[in-house]
């Protein structure tokens, strides 16, 4: 009797799990979730908690134990999707980037955005050049401390914050000044906003890159955008594919392909391998999602995708959710009081240290910020922990899905551009993301890579590959193909939650 009572209490224990996730203020959101909790009970949960409406631009994302990413599927259950044993810990990020976040109906929204950008600046996903980089930082100093004020910030006090993997003394100098003097009286909310429309200008807003390598063994990031395929190489962006022009996305163990057709019906085929198949999986899905997010109409043309051409063979995907259109049209029916913001301000973030007022990686002598830098990126090389990509164009939404400014330049940007004076080189978030097992470091000078294939020789090559590992194929209405290197990540009835501060 005491047995059965016994084994009946294992049972009643394992229907429910702890679940931890991490918000992109760095504090933690905890509560109990029951074993057939779906990744949208979750989902909802959270927003609620950050009392959020247009959350269609967010997505939770995990690590599994071979240090591969995923995000959160919402209509699945979330113990089938964690490979590891819980208590599970995941994260709240940006998935699909708003094409122009400043415009977005919510301030808690912008704030939210805003965070993620601020952490992709540290982290090197968001790269531009020296003269945007002081303006950025400049925006993020105004709406963490406020005005300049002599007796509370001294000399150098711009050196207490990590804004990015490293900078100059000279950089620092120049954010201080920016600060001083143009951005007096700037009240937070208008700062972020600035940033907002500051960043959605750079060829590397939205991007969230995944380590690949071309054809001929360089090393490159792939990524998807609010408005289409880009890969970078070095300081450049090599190949920008827009949305409207990419007609199919397939994988096959390793290798990934994109098939589009551009000016006067020419095709191409652009071919990158990931370093394993789960993460050449990983960057199919998350190419499937972005291009159905960003160029459908309605989430009633999302189709579901099939890994093989056989009805009952491989893997079958298909986004959930809406389209960007739809969360657009949306967004603009929201009636009702602003929701109340805790900006995050001085408090100490794990992942962020730009948010550091005093001893963070600035309590390092100055002498020795790029030895400690060096050492993080050999002890933790590659996984980026969020997402950015190069605006252009809108694909079916036209103009009016793209700031002004950025569509007058649009038509001028297809070719190779500039990025930054510095190769593209992300470096790691301290928080659970992949680690790959490989460097992948960029040269400031590289050849341009992934250079289009003709038809013949993509079936010479599909018939050299070795057909180990699943296979994906999407077609014209398919969405943004993810990540690539070798990381996973893991992650619904609540009985209870906190908020705890990370320290």
């Amino acid at each position: 009797m005491l047995s059965r009572f016994m084994s009946g209490s294992v049972r009643n224990l394992e229907r429910e799990y702890n679940c931890t996730v991490r918000l992109l203020d760095d504090t933690e959101y905890t509560c109990t979730i029951q074993r057939d909790a779906k990744g949208q009970y979750l989902f909802d949960l959270i927003c609620h908690h950050l009392n959020l409406l247009e959350k269609d631009y967010f997505g939770i994302r995990y690590v599994d134990p071979d240090k591969q990413r995923h995000w959160l599927e919402f209509t699945k259950s979330i113990a089938k999707q964690m490979k590891s044993q819980p208590p599970f810990t995941m994260c709240l990020r940006v998935k699909f980037y708003p094409p122009d976040p400043a415009a977005l109906k919510e301030e808690i929204t912008r704030y939210l955005v805003f965070l993620q950008l601020k952490r992709d600046l540290y982290h090197g996903r968001l790269l531009c050049k020296t003269s945007d980089a002081a303006m950025l930082a400049a925006y993020i100093l105004q709406a963490e401390i406020g005005d300049y004020d002599p007796g509370k910030h001294p000399e150098g006090y711009s050196s207490k914050f990590q804004f990015f993997p490293k900078h100059s003394e000279k950089l620092e100098r120049r954010i201080a000044d920016i600060h001083k003097t143009e951005l007096i009286g700037q009240k937070p909310e208008t700062s972020e906003r600035n940033f907002l429309q500051k960043a959605q200008m750079l060829e590397t807003y939205g991007v969230d890159p995944h380590p690949c390598k071309d054809v001929s063994g360089n090393p490159a990031f792939l990524a998807f955008t609010p408005f289409g395929f880009v890969v970078l190489q070095g300081n450049k962006r090599v190949h920008f594919l827009k949305w409207n022009e990419v007609t199919k996305l397939k994988f096959e163990g390793k290798t990934f392909h994109i098939y589009a057709n551009q000016k006067e019906d020419k095709k191409i085929i652009l071919t990158y391998f990931a370093p394993t198949p789960e993460a050449c999986k990983h960057l199919w899905k998350c190419g499937v999602e972005n291009q159905a997010f960003y160029k459908l109409e309605k989430s009633s043309q999302v189709r579901t995708v099939s890994s093989s051409n056989l009805f009952f063979k491989g893997s079958r995907f298909r986004y959930s959710g809406r389209v960007a259109k739809e969360v657009m049209e949306q967004s603009a029916k929201i009636k009702r009081e602003p929701p109340e913001i805790h900006r995050a301000g001085l408090v100490p973030s794990r992942s962020c240290p730009s948010i550091t007022h005093g001893p963070r990686l600035s309590s390092v002598p100055r002498t020795r910020r790029r030895a400690v830098h060096i050492s993080i990126m050999e002890g933790l090389e590659s996984l980026r922990d969020s997402a950015h990509s190069t605006p252009v164009r809108s694909v079916s939404h036209g103009e009016s899905f793209i700031p002004r400014s950025r569509s007058q330049v649009a038509d001028t940007s297809e070719g190779m551009a500039v990025i930054s004076d510095e190769a593209y080189s992300p470096s790691d978030s301290v928080l659970p993301t992949p680690v790959a097992e490989h460097s992948m470091e960029l040269a400031v000078s590289r050849q341009i890579n992934g250079a289009p294939c003709s038809i013949e020789e993509e079936k010479e090559l599909e018939a050299g590959t070795p057909m180990h590992g699943e296979r994906g194929d999407y077609g014209a209405d398919s969405r943004s193909a993810q990540e690539e290197s070798h990381v996973r990540v893991k992650g619904p009835s609540a009985v209870k939650h906190t908020r705890v501060k990370v320290v």
